[in-house]
């Protein structure tokens, strides 16, 4: 004689919670939550479910008998309730490709109908005219690139050129030279005076 339903959820609620305790930690399940007949005369049994993330689901032992035979496990699940948290249904690539060029062409479509911002140009043209305004700046800097003090080189010393100084030196002492060279001769020329002077005496 085949169990009716009821029966069959209070005969089955053991070995129910054994199916589960094999797949899950006994502290994620909870306590008895009801249970449900499915067309084929199948029970399936639901429990709390205590696993966090998983709000609304519950564990769900789907049962059957048959005949006179012990009940058996079917199905062990979670399966979600009312109000449970659940993922967006699955949408395909080519509608998603769909939506997301067509909300492209909206918006391409309502930047070309906007107006255009001319607050941007009017402040560059604000800055080109204090530039004007201030020429002065300019012919500082100007100035200051222009001013550039002489360098010194190695022979300098307290902006004297060395150079300069050497070629005078030699200047001066060729003229020396020069000066000692005609005492020379005149000297000579005294000598060959003397020399001859002997010989008119005679």
């Amino acid at each position: 004689m085949t169990s009716t339903p009821d029966a069959l959820a209070e005969t089955a609620r053991e070995l129910a919670l054994a199916a589960l305790h094999e797949i899950t930690p006994p502290t994620t399940v909870g306590p008895a939550a009801g249970y449900s007949v499915e067309e084929s005369g199948a029970v399936s049994l639901r429990f709390q479910n205590r696993l966090p993330g998983y709000p609304g689901w519950f564990w769900t032992v789907t049962v059957a008998q048959v005949d006179d035979s012990e009940p058996t496990v079917l199905e062990v699940e979670l399966m979600p309730g009312d109000g449970a948290l659940l993922a967006p249904d699955w949408v395909p690539w080519a509608e998603r490709l769909a939506e997301y060029r067509a909300h492209q062409a909206e918006l391409a479509a309502q930047t070309a109908d906007a107006p255009v911002d001319d607050s941007h140009e009017d402040d560059d043209s604000e800055d080109d005219d204090s530039d004007d305004e201030h020429p002065e700046d300019d012919s500082d800097e100007d100035d200051s690139d222009e001013d550039v003090s002489p360098r010194l080189h190695a022979g300098d010393v307290d902006g004297v050129d060395i150079d300069e100084l050497d070629d005078s030196l030699d200047a001066d002492a060729s003229e020396e030279s020069d000066d000692e060279s005609e005492d020379d001769e005149s000297e000579d020329d005294e000598s060959d005076d003397d020399d001859e002077d002997p010989d008119e005496s005679e």
